[in-house]
């Protein structure tokens, strides 16, 4: 039964495969992979493709791999999410790989602070960092907390740098040497 027009994701562990490249060292059935391959065509499922590393399952003696475990979606939600992909965490309780699925188009805006290692051996730059980290941020919760201690950080080692080394290029014009920058 194949449902149109409706956007959904499929995942987990089929105990299946596709064909004999996603088995080693253990036993294939070319008619449950065809069986396999043929529920996938005929429900519009599209795969979405694993980051990294080739197999979900390992056995606990490590010599016999599958994967077993993906995630499908619908034609109509790929079209609209066609940078999706699936990435293997590390294994811990299973033997089974846990999955992450990710959208390839995320843009959590630019990254929350820069130093470079440079300041650290700059007299107070250790101090402006500590100082600024200290400060008591109240009423918020812990994650919101952390974020506005690495904002303030930031800002501060921002203004510390334009006193410390905003000048820098205006002294190397005076000296002549602003063409070598």
């Amino acid at each position: 039964m194949k449902i149109d027009n409706v956007e959904w994701i499929l995942g987990g562990d089929f105990n299946e495969v596709r064909n004999s490249i996603e088995r080693q060292n253990t036993q294939f059935c070319a008619r449950r992979a065809s069986n396999f391959k043929n529920f996938i065509q005929s429900n519009g499922l599209v795969e979405i493709p694993l980051v990294g590393k080739r197999y979900t399952r390992i056995s606990d003696d490590g010599t016999q791999f599958s994967k077993l475990d993906r995630f499908f979606v619908s034609n109509t939600l790929f079209s609209h999410w066609d940078c999706l992909s699936v990435i293997l965490l590390d294994r811990k309780l299973s033997d089974h790989s846990p999955l992450l699925l990710k959208n390839g188009q995320i843009d959590f805006g630019p990254k929350p602070i820069r130093i470079f290692n440079s300041w650290l051996e700059e007299k107070g730059a250790e101090e402006i960092i500590i100082n600024a980290w200290n400060d008591q941020i109240k009423g918020h919760r812990l994650d919101c907390i952390f974020r506005l201690k690495l904002k303030r950080v930031k800002e501060r080692l921002k203004e510390w740098s334009k006193q410390s080394f905003g000048r820098i290029n205006e002294e190397l014009r005076e000296l002549g040497l602003s063409n070598q920058v």
